[in-house]
């Protein structure tokens, strides 16, 4: 006989978790109880958000389900941005959640929710557990669903009172794997469109990457002569250094890249899902009307002409397509594509060399010094804001695993994600770029990174503003500034105060010094960077904006 909570930590370690996060509540006692003496590390957060945003950037990283407990009611919606991050970001994670004794259902009791249609929409499958000796049966489940097809967030809700009672069960059998069913049959054809094209573009991005897989992509940008670009937030594919590296699809996209996307006659999707971002609010692709031949290789079918029609699609992950892909192609076959190669290559370097903007700390300058010092293998990561676009533009990625930033484009991701990698990959260099509107949505993990001794360094771009809303403002409602000014803390002064390493940095001459000192204090770090408010993004300043 051993209580839920027992039975659901023994199905954990079975599956092999080495690490959750959780903010504690007392609906789950029991699954804390479970976690005592079970060996796998409890990384308490400050709050809901940040924790499960934490759980995200673990199974980013690992490819293994991020696994998460928080608490009924508050702790639950708390932790709803990590899931929305989950979602669209196709990572495996399963959160846990306290839930309310069930037999109190629809008294509206304190803290009660109905988590199936809470979260109905934001996640692939959501349960409530009633029987104790059903717990083996919903978690083996919930990994599996986690992990196979497009990998996505789990919820499991677990009363209270299902946890703390007894049961004689068996663990479950079987492992849980994501799926492996796969066909190569559709590397030939898809061979035979790319040998017909005349201005064809690979674009990757999606789930199930690897070091090995990226290094194959760029083989088969080399057979098929063919442009290679990363869809948004998914820089590391590539090694940005690659002579058929063309560059990434973000928000901020280089004007050229977006004319050569109109321009390709045939466009090679390799787990990306091609969304909004990658094709500018789907202007550069016509979804009504493509004209150019779609190639789209997707491990969930459901992807594949969810909104554009292919022209051909293979259900098959990255790490098994393009292989196949590799000994499918005839290079001889493909025609001499390198004017088309060279000039793609030509206009990302030229949109990567930095811009000047005003101020005394030039974050282009910023930027530029961080791609060219840190350690190939140094992980970068950030939220939303405006601040990215430099990032994205100017710095290079070298190598896979070393950029976390979610698709979904939620502010606050970075500084737990930093925690949650600088604990997964303690001896390398760990660098959180934020906003100061970012960093103070999540900066109370401070705190979670003093205990568990994660030593990221912190940049914080400090304008006083939520400057991508200004920049929006301004081009919409020029002069009337309304809600997106910001009183800020010392950022420095507060990251001492949590017992770390901080400085504040005005100009661009002071910042490397700063930075080594940082790296060599052996704890958390953060850096306020004050930049100049007239630098709106990149290409934009606020009084160039008042000019128009």
């Amino acid at each position: 006989m051993r209580h839920g909570g027992q039975i659901l930590v023994d199905q954990l370690v079975k599956l092999g978790v080495r690490r959750v996060f959780s903010v504690p509540g007392e609906s789950f006692l029991a699954a804390l109880d479970g976690l005592y003496d079970a060996g796998i590390d409890n990384i308490v957060g400050r709050q809901e958000g940040g924790v499960a945003m934490m759980a995200e950037a673990y199974g980013k990283m690992t490819g293994q389900p991020g696994v998460a407990f928080v608490t009924r009611g508050p702790g639950a919606t708390n932790a709803s941005a990590g899931l929305h991050i989950a979602q669209q970001d196709s990572t495996p994670m399963v959160l846990f959640v306290g839930q309310i004794n069930n037999r109190h259902t629809d008294r509206e009791t304190f803290q009660e929710v109905d988590y199936k249609s809470l979260f109905g929409g934001l996640v692939k499958w959501v349960a409530q557990v009633d029987h104790t000796d059903r717990l083996p049966e919903y978690i083996a489940r919930a990994f599996r669903v986690a992990q196979t097809g497009r990998p996505g967030p789990v919820v499991l809700a677990l009363p209270e009172n299902m946890l703390s009672a007894q049961a004689e069960v068996a663990d479950f059998t079987g492992v849980v794997v994501p799926d492996t069913a796969g066909s190569q049959d559709g590397a030939a054809p898809f061979a035979k469109a790319l040998a017909h094209a005349e201005r064809p573009l690979i674009i990757v991005g999606g789930p199930h990457w690897d070091k090995g897989t990226t290094t194959a992509a760029a083989r088969l940008a080399e057979a098929a002569k063919a442009p290679i670009v990363t869809s948004f937030r998914r820089q590391d594919y590539v090694d940005n250094r690659h002579s058929h590296y063309a560059g990434d699809l973000n928000v901020g996209i280089n004007p050229k890249l977006a004319d050569r996307i109109r321009a390709t006659d045939c466009l090679v999707l390799i787990g990306t899902r091609f969304g909004d971002i990658n094709t500018q609010g789907y202007t550069l692709v016509d979804p009504a009307e493509p004209q150019k031949t779609i190639l789209h290789i997707h491990h969930d079918v459901a992807e594949i002409g969810r909104v554009y029609g292919p022209t051909l699609g293979w259900v098959e992950t990255a790490p098994r397509a393009i292989p196949a892909l590799l000994n499918a192609l005839k290079p001889a076959d493909m025609p001499d594509r390198s004017a088309w190669i060279k000039a793609a290559r030509a206009d990302y370097d030229a949109w990567t060399n930095p811009q000047e903007t005003p101020g005394e700390a030039k974050l282009e300058q910023v930027i530029k010094h961080l791609s060219e010092t840190l350690p190939e293998d140094a992980m970068v990561t950030n939220g939303a804001g405006n601040y990215a676009a430099w990032l994205h533009r100017y710095f290079t990625y070298k190598t896979y695993g070393t950029q976390l930033a979610p698709t979904s484009g939620s502010m606050g991701y970075g500084f737990p994600a930093a925690i949650s990698a600088s604990l997964e990959h303690p001896s390398k260099t760990v660098v959180c770029l934020a906003g100061d509107g970012c960093f103070q949505m999540t900066l109370n993990e401070l705190s979670t990174a003093a205990q568990y001794g994660a030593t990221p360094i912190v940049i914080v771009v400090n304008n006083g503003r939520y400057g991508t809303i200004r920049m929006h403002q301004e081009k919409t409602y020029p002069g009337r500034v309304s809600g997106t000014m910001l009183t800020n803390p010392d950022f420095a002064a507060l990251a001492r105060a949590y017992g770390g390493h901080g400085e504040t940095v005005t100009t661009t001459a002071d910042f490397a010094a700063a930075f080594d000192r940082a790296k060599a204090s052996g704890t958390f770090s953060v850096i306020d960077l004050h930049v100049d408010e007239d630098a709106l993004s990149p290409a934009l300043t606020l009084s160039g904006l008042a000019k128009v």
